[in-house]
C-alpha cells in the first residue's frame, strides 16, 4: 500500500493541531465555539496555512457529518461564472444535517475567479446568507471584487516562523524516524522560507533516499544554492574581482542547474547579510530589482546575471 503524501498525513485534523497563525486561530476557535461566523477571505501566499485552517475549523465543526456541511472547490480549475451558477449555488440551496445549520463553501485560490464570476458569487452570498457562509482563499485579496471584500472578513496569513517550521520539522522527524542533525534542520528552514508545504514535499522527497537526510540532501532536492555560495559570489563582486564572481555564477547555472530567478531570489536574500557600506547594498538591490526585471521579459538569463555582476563590480570604484 503506498503511503499518503505528507502534505496529507501531517495536516492538522482540528484548529488545536495547527502550527503557527496562532491570532487567527484563536479568532477561528471563538467562532466554533459559538456555533456561528462570518464570511471569510483567508489571504497570504502559499503553503501557510489557509486551506488548513478552513478544513480544520469545518473538522471541529461538524465532526462526522462534514461531508454534507463543506463543498471544497478550487477556483482555479473551474473559474467561469458556470461554476458560481452551477455547483456553488446547488450546494448553497441543501440543507446541513450537522448539528451547526450553517454549511461552508470554500474557494481557494478565489482570487482566479473571473470578474463576471464574482459578481455572481457576490449575489448567491447575499441570498443564501442565512444557511451558507463562504470562505475564500486568495493570495492577492486586492484581485476580489471590493463588493466581496466588504461582506468579508479578512484575515491576512503570515509566513511561519523558524520557531514554527522546526517545531514542525521535530513532528516529522519523530512520525517517521529521520536522522537529521542541526545543519540539515537550518537547510530546511532557510530554503522552505516560510512555507510549510514546500518544506514537507523537500523533506518527504529526500527521506525517499535515505532516513539520514544531509544537509547536501536538502539542497539537492531543494535545487537551491548553499547560503554561502549565494554570499561568495557577491562578495568577489562588491571587491571588484569580477572573473572570480563569474565563475561562481558558473557553477551555480551550469553545475547545478539553477534559474536566474532563483539566483536572484537568493541573492536578494543574502544581500542583507554582507559587511558592506549601506550605500553600497542599495546599490546592489537596485542591480537585483532591475536584473529581475528584464529576465523576466524575456532577456537572456546568462547575459544579464553577468552584466549585474559587472555593474555590482563596477560600485566599488563609484561609477554606478
Amino acid at each position: 500500500m503506498i503511503d499518503l503524501p505528507w502534505t496529507e498525513k501531517y495536516r492538522p485534523k482540528s484548529l488545536s493541531e495547527v502550527i503557527g497563525q496562532k491570532l487567527i486561530v484563536e479568532r477561528l476557535r471563538s467562532f466554533v465555539e459559538r456555533g456561528n461566523f462570518p464570511n471569510m477571505i483567508f489571504a497570504g501566499s502559499a503553503g501557510i496555512g489557509k486551506t488548513t485552517c478552513a478544513i480544520a475549523m469545518a473538522n471541529d465543526l461538524y465532526g462526522d457529518n462534514i461531508q454534507s456541511a463543506l463543498k471544497e472547490l478550487n477556483a482555479s480549475d473551474a473559474r467561469g461564472i458556470d461554476v458560481i451558477r452551477g455547483e456553488v449555488k446547488e450546494f448553497a440551496k441543501t440543507i446541513s444535517i450537522a448539528k451547526v445549520p450553517i454549511k461552508i463553501i470554500f474557494l481557494d485560490e478565489a482570487d482566479a475567479l473571473t470578474a463576471d464570476a464574482q459578481h455572481a458569487l457576490r449575489r448567491t452570498m447575499e441570498r443564501f446568507a442565512n444557511e451558507t457562509r463562504f470562505i475564500l482563499s486568495a493570495n492577492y485579496a486586492s484581485k476580489i471584487i471590493e463588493p466581496i471584500q466588504s461582506r468579508c472578513v479578512v484575515f491576512r496569513f503570515k509566513p511561519l516562523t523558524d520557531e514554527d517550521m522546526r517545531a514542525y520539522i521535530e513532528t516529522v522527524r519523530n512520525g517517521e524516524r529521520l536522522k537529521l542533525d542541526e545543519k540539515t534542520v537550518e537547510a530546511l528552514v532557510y530554503v522552505s522560507d516560510g512555507d510549510l508545504r514546500k518544506l514537507t514535499n523537500i523533506l518527504q522527497s529526500a527521506a525517499m533516499q535515505s532516513d539520514t537526510i544531509t544537509e547536501t540532501a536538502i539542497y539537492d532536492v531543494a535545487a537551491r544554492a548553499r547560503p554561502k555560495e549565494i554570499a561568495s559570489m557577491l562578495k568577489y563582486a562588491v571587491t571588484g574581482a569580477f572573473d572570480q564572481a563569474r565563475t561562481e555564477l558558473d557553477n551555480l547555472m551550469l553545475r547545478q542547474g539553477m534559474s536566474a530567478e532563483d539566483i536572484l531570489t537568493q541573492c536578494y536574500r543574502e544581500v542583507q547579510k554582507l559587511t558592506v557600506e549601506e550605500r553600497t547594498k542599495l546599490g546592489i538591490v537596485k542591480e537585483i530589482g532591475e536584473c529581475n526585471f528584464r529576465v523576466v521579459e524575456g532577456a537572456n538569463e546568462r547575459i544579464q546575471l553577468e552584466a549585474m555582476l559587472a555593474s555590482i563590480a563596477l560600485l566599488k570604484d563609484g561609477k554606478r
